[in-house]
């Protein structure tokens, strides 16, 4: 029998984690895009020594948080 009377509560008072790590993910992949642009300029050679430092970063950052939410 279903109780009408009484709905299931609901929470609202957190915002829904897959919320934060969109942003994050995105900050990863602007990561990944700076490392590349590091790497593949051709003014700068401390630039291009931390490029892949960066891009590394990103890739992991990336991998953490795109990760779909249950």
């Amino acid at each position: 029998m279903i109780d009408t009377d009484n709905p299931p509560a609901t929470s609202t008072s957190a915002p829904p984690r897959h919320n934060r790590a969109w942003h994050l993910e995105k900050v990863a992949m602007a990561l990944i895009a700076i490392g590349l642009l590091m790497m593949f300029q051709p003014f700068a050679l401390v630039l291009y020594t931390y490029s892949f430092i960066v891009i590394l970063m990103g890739v992991i950052l990336f991998t953490i948080f795109s990760r779909k939410a249950d």
